[in-house]
């Protein structure tokens, strides 16, 4: 699931400090930097003995749900006509989450000192996006910005439920094999080696599949403790270069379009979020050119942003959308259609959200298919596993009944 990608910007700063009178007095102040920060105090005749940077605490983290729920709260209150500023102190003394709540009361004050409302969210890039923001914008300058919030609220809620359902689709089947592993390590590790024990003093030499997995249980007593690190060590190191390296993002997101079955679903809800964001913006009034440069923030697949950036630079130098979407050969020909349609009749907008209705209904019904369909496939892989080895281990067992018998 999910936060939200974390931006290089301004940050809280907690500080204390004498002013000229030598009383001590404290707040908080918004800067870049430490430095810039207590420069900016001391022009305000602040003698600054501490500053720190404002954490929010444990419990407190600000997630795409708080921004939506507050979008919507926002939209709805300034719909019934409450004033801006009025809606603001609802919303954000109403929110359950303070570290969130504190960031509001900062914006409605910047507001009420005579800033515009996209200007005192722009201060916060790490919870609000230049999505967020332009749209705000085109709402200020356009006087719908009840409207537009609306539109807003409802884009952020249809795209937390889109990555809510891959999140489903992918932890599933991840957190099944964990548990297969995590069991026959501990059959490895603990059974087997009983086992063992009652089969030295059988004095006959044992089938080769009991072999094997007496083998498999002694490397894993043995070395079990480097297995783990290892496995743990390649993923945290896969997590960290994914995160710091564009080549890794693009390798890995043109690896998961690949993967049967889960790459059709994260094509489908990355096409449904490109669609709906497009469509939201130019819904406000965005220019496209400028439109696209957030639809590529907001893809959610490397592939398919840096797609984007191709056809934005198509886009500014004279092609239309179609064409350039063409050009980069990966959308469907009824996303191609759509778009063709859009143009040619001036209502790209509703094409676009046509287009995302119904990759979202695909995305559902993929899903759907996909739970289904991968629940008796882990019941025989964990069947053939963990079966394989009970049996390897009762073969002796059998074997000597029958020599007996």
């Amino acid at each position: 699931m999910a936060t939200l990608n974390k931006k290089p910007g301004v940050h809280i700063w907690v500080w204390e400090g004498r002013d000229r009178a030598g009383k001590t007095i404290k707040g908080e102040i918004r800067a870049e930097s430490e430095t810039v920060a207590k420069a900016q105090l001391r022009r305000q005749g602040v003698n600054v003995t501490k500053v720190s940077k404002r954490r929010v605490g444990f419990g407190q983290r600000i997630t795409e749900k708080d921004v939506a729920l507050f979008t919507r709260q926002l939209a709805t209150m300034m719909r019934a006509g409450v004033p801006l500023l009025q809606a603001f102190d609802i919303t954000a003394k109403g929110h359950s989450n303070a570290a969130f709540t504190r960031i509001l009361l900062d914006v409605r004050g910047e507001v009420e000192s005579g800033s515009n409302l996209a200007d005192a969210f722009r201060k916060y890039p790490i919870y609000f996006d230049s999505l967020f923001c332009n749209l705000i914008a085109a709402g200020e300058t356009g006087g719908v910005l009840d409207s537009l919030l609306d539109k807003l609220a409802t884009y952020k809620e249809k795209i937390i439920a889109i990555k809510g359902k891959i999140k489903s689709a992918m932890i599933y089947p991840a957190a099944i094999i964990a548990t297969a592993f995590v069991i026959t390590a501990v059959i490895l590790i603990y059974v087997i080696p009983a086992f063992k024990e009652l089969f030295s003093s059988f004095g006959a030499d044992l089938p080769a599949p009991t072999q094997v997995v007496i083998w498999l249980s002694d490397f894993f007593v043995k070395y079990w403790w480097i297995i783990f690190g290892l496995i743990g060590g390649a993923i945290a190191a896969l997590i960290y270069s994914y995160k710091r390296s564009p080549a890794m993002q693009v390798g890995m997101d043109r690896l998961l379009l690949r993967v049967p079955i889960i790459g059709d679903v994260v094509r489908k809800a990355t096409i449904a979020r490109w669609a709906r964001t497009l469509s939201t913006l130019f819904t406000a009034g965005v220019p496209l050119v400028e439109a696209l440069d957030s639809v590529a923030g907001a893809a959610g697949n490397q592939v398919y942003a840096d797609a984007t950036k191709v056809i934005q630079s198509d886009v500014s130098s004279g092609s239309t959308l179609n064409a350039s979407m063409q050009r980069v050969n990966l959308f469907p020909n009824m996303v191609l259609q759509m778009t063709s349609i859009g143009e040619e009749s001036g209502s790209l907008d509703h094409m676009l959200d046509k287009v995302a209705d119904f990759y979202e209904d695909e995305v559902d019904n993929a899903v759907a298919s996909l739970s289904s369909l991968l629940e008796p496939m882990i019941m025989v892989i964990l069947g053939v596993l963990i079966g394989g080895l009970v049996v390897a281990m009762y073969m002796p067992i059998f074997k000597m009944g029958q020599v007996v018998g």
